[in-house]
């Protein structure tokens, strides 16, 4: 069995202009004061990652995890989540998403597509000159205002959906194939891939591509209403990331899973800091080290009541002490053993009888 790496820590939700949060050195030196052992890189801003040059340079790529490392952490994956999502993006969407794109870039939905291919192929590149194997993205969405089947969709426009977004994806994925990367989808709602029918509709439209994986946060399944935990049970062999991220349900007369257009704090289904949630983690991890799951334990924090920093102080300390050191031996060898010396014991008492 193999022991789950950890505590790591998903920069997203930390970066910003002020210190220590406005470059990697010092967030990597915050990071390592928390106890995290290891940090998920977005490729959106330059004062963590050049992914241009880092796609070029083995020796930058070098440099910087040698930096990172002087405060005793490690680049664990690099992240294109923003990046993915331009990758597909329906018509509705299209203003609300120009955000996360270059400002000349706005306006223009063909030429915005066209640099988050290439983000996301540079990112492969990139994962490799850092000796990374696994990258963390979303799928985009073409589909997601036709999730609730009202009015009837039109026979066929799930599947012709599906077939775009593997003609766009099918490129990409043979580019991570290339660099010896898989590409790891965040199932996630607002997502063409929000569970596990649309993950498997997405690949068998790629025809099983090896690089098609899953980046798994339980907290998306629970508030679907999902069985998180059998999730695990068919998906595992896909299963290559893990976000530890915590979420409640509390659906009640007024509002359920859809939340009723409220803010995040009023929705029935929010996420939570790591242990302020209904998440079952200890269920979690021993199904992932049951499993065999050979990479990092990464804090994912979005709450909508915790402050942050307090959330990621907490969320070192809940992921070290739910990472599973997986055993080496069988739990009853004492009792085998001791059975075989039984069994000499009595056989030699045996031959003496025989002798006698």
């Amino acid at each position: 069995m193999q022991t789950l790496q950890g505590p790591a820590i998903f920069l997203a939700q930390f970066m910003a202009d002020d210190e220590p949060f406005n470059t990697i050195d010092a967030m990597a030196q915050w990071a390592a004061r928390l106890g995290f052992v290891g940090m998920q890189v977005p490729i959106g801003n330059p004062a963590f990652i050049d992914v241009g040059l880092a796609a070029q340079s083995k020796d930058y790529c070098d440099e910087l995890r040698e930096r990172v490392a002087a405060h005793g952490v490690e680049i664990t994956e690099l992240s294109t989540h923003l990046e993915g999502q331009l990758v597909a993006v329906h018509p509705a969407y299209n203003e609300m998403f120009d955000g996360f794109a270059p400002v000349q870039l706005r306006g223009n939905a063909t030429a915005r597509t066209e640099w988050a291919v290439e983000q996301v192929k540079l990112a492969a590149q990139a994962s490799r000159n850092l000796g990374l194997t696994e990258h963390a993205t979303f799928s985009g969405a073409l589909l997601w205002p036709y999730m609730y089947p009202w009015p009837q969709r039109p026979k066929g426009l799930v599947e012709e959906g599906f077939a775009e977004l593997a003609k766009r994806w099918q490129p990409i994925l043979d580019a991570f194939e290339e660099q010896g990367v898989n590409v790891c989808y965040e199932i996630h709602p607002g997502e063409d891939l929000h569970d596990g029918v649309t993950f498997e509709r997405f690949l068998d439209a790629v025809g099983g591509h090896a690089r098609a994986n899953i980046l798994y946060d339980p907290s998306h399944f629970a508030l679907q209403g999902m069985d998180y935990l059998s999730f695990i049970d068919h998906y595992h062999e896909r299963i290559r990331m893990f976000h530890v991220k915590d979420a409640e349900l509390n659906a009640n007369g007024r509002s359920g899973v859809y939340g009723g257009y409220q803010d995040w704090l009023q929705r029935p289904g929010r996420f939570r800091s790591l242990g302020d949630g209904q998440i079952d983690f200890k269920g979690v991890f021993s199904k992932l080290a049951g499993y065999d799951f050979e990479g990092w334990a990464v804090l994912e924090w979005e709450c909508c009541l915790k402050h942050q920093e307090d959330g990621a102080r907490e969320g070192a300390e809940f992921i070290r002490d739910h990472i599973i050191r997986v055993t080496d031996k069988a739990f009853d060898d004492l009792l085998r053993r001791a059975q075989i010396l039984w069994q000499i014991g009595a056989f030699w008492v045996w031959t003496k009888i025989r002798m006698v």
